[in-house]
């Protein structure tokens, strides 16, 4: 019986199926990191109010950094909701800052902090 001089199907496809792979990690490789620039508007430092200031303190901090600090005092003092965990349950402090409403999600919290900022 004479040996076949052809490969089988599984190997030539196998083989293109790993040339495909080497090409894309050369090409990943080759990329450059391009650096994300933040955007200008959120590293702007801004001045929280009175009300807002009771909780995240009166230095002027970019928005970015005011999210962060509200974030932290919400899980420091455990307001947010134990089952719908996107709802904040505002204490007296965050009370005045949420215009009195005793529940708010964390979308809606964001825009009633920005009333807050000059």
């Amino acid at each position: 019986m004479a040996v076949s001089q052809f490969t089988p199907i599984s190997e030539v496809h196998m083989g293109k199926k790993a040339a495909k792979k080497a090409t894309k990690k050369v090409k990943k490789a080759a990329k450059k990191k391009v650096k994300r620039k933040p955007n200008a508007a959120f590293m702007k430092p801004v001045k929280p109010d009175d009300k807002l200031a009771a909780v995240v303190g009166m230095a002027p901090l970019p928005r970015t950094e005011l999210t962060k600090k509200l974030w932290s005092y919400i899980k420091r003092k455990g307001l947010q909701d134990k089952k719908n965990r996107r709802m904040i349950n505002a204490d007296a402090a965050l009370k005045s800052v949420f215009n009195g409403k005793a529940q708010v999600s964390m979308f809606e919290m964001t825009k009633l902090v920005n009333k807050h900022v000059k």
